[in-house]
């Protein structure tokens, strides 16, 4: 009934992309898509829970993510990258299983009550966000989802609408597993974690100078004022990036930090030689796509076709197991 080779996964659409996005989620995509068949997909529907009052930058945010997508190495032939609303099945679905799904049910969602409150949302496609997510991994019958610890309970919202789903109308959705993915923490300039909100990032798409610029004010141990002052790298967030992107950082950083040898902006400088050595293939192909539209337009459309492929296969069972359309 499920295929434990095919992996679901996406992202809001929120333009281009930073570090805690790569490292977080799309850097294991990436691997990810050597071993299983992945749809990758760009939520713009999910996006509209919280920015549905102006959508007007929503096409360009969908166009950047996609360069980003397919810059970081996402393979247009081994991954299907596609937006969700151009795969109309997923709608469907999310409809059907609003009429059997408890209203509790998305009420005890843990991030629920407290994105509420924080972002003063109260639609139904807010409380309905948790049951669009399981549209959209059901809808692909999809073995494994990559995910954080934080997104356990919505995976394991998943699985209990597809038990839901094959008890009321028999076996057709499998109960897929979260394939917890390890990342370290990145952190922004500011120390907090990494976010266009805290507007703390370091994108993909900055330029060598950029990043410099902008690692340059990184905040860094708040009692190592001076070179000769004596530094804990264990609580400093350059530090947390030199153990992502420098090899060398136990012995060539922490130990002289520690002593007082190491200043911080020869720390930062480091870390910029690093970062960029990282990025610059990414960068190089983030310009070239850049400048050729055709190339993201086609990779996003055969992503839909194959997305909807699979998804109509989807619905075609559903549609029976429902006696819907008969």
């Amino acid at each position: 009934m499920s295929d434990n080779r095919i992996i679901l996964s996406g992202m809001q659409p929120t333009g281009r992309l930073h570090l805690g996005n790569y490292e977080g989620a799309l850097k294991n995509w990436v691997a990810l898509q050597d071993e299983f068949e992945m749809y990758a997909c760009i939520v713009d529907w999910h996006a509209l829970t919280s920015d549905f009052k102006d959508t007007s930058e929503l096409p360009e945010r969908i166009r950047q993510m996609a360069i980003d997508y397919l810059a970081a190495g996402l393979d247009p032939e081994r991954t299907a990258i596609f937006v969700q609303s151009h795969v109309k099945e997923h709608a469907e679905l999310h409809l059907l299983f609003s009429m059997i799904i408890p209203v509790p049910w998305l009420e005890r969602v843990p991030s629920y009550k407290d994105k509420a409150t924080e972002l003063g949302l109260d639609s139904y496609g807010f409380l309905g966000y948790p049951l669009l997510q399981a549209a959209d991994i059901l809808i692909y019958r999809a073995g494994w989802v990559p995910v954080g610890k934080d997104q356990l309970p919505h995976i394991e919202l998943t699985r209990e609408v597809a038990r839901r789903f094959n008890t009321l109308y028999g076996d057709v959705f499998p109960e897929p597993q979260a394939k917890l993915t390890h990342f370290p923490a990145v952190p922004g300039l500011d120390g907090r974690k990494m976010s266009k909100s805290y507007e703390n990032e370091i994108s993909l798409s900055h330029s060598e100078d950029e990043t410099r610029k902008r690692l340059k004010r990184m905040f860094t141990d708040p009692q190592k004022l001076r070179k000769g002052d004596p530094g804990r790298p264990e609580i400093c967030p350059v530090y947390a990036l030199q153990t992502i992107y420098n090899p060398g950082h136990e012995t060539e950083i922490a130990p002289p930090c520690r002593t007082g040898a190491l200043g911080c902006v020869d720390c930062k400088m480091t870390l910029a030689d690093k970062l960029n050595d990282t990025l610059r293939p990414i960068r190089r192909r983030r310009t070239e796509l850049e400048g050729d539209p055709a190339t993201v337009e086609q990779a996003l459309t055969v992503g839909a076709d194959r997305a909807r492929a699979r998804a109509s296969a989807t619905m075609v069972k559903v549609r029976k197991a429902m006696h819907l359309g008969t």
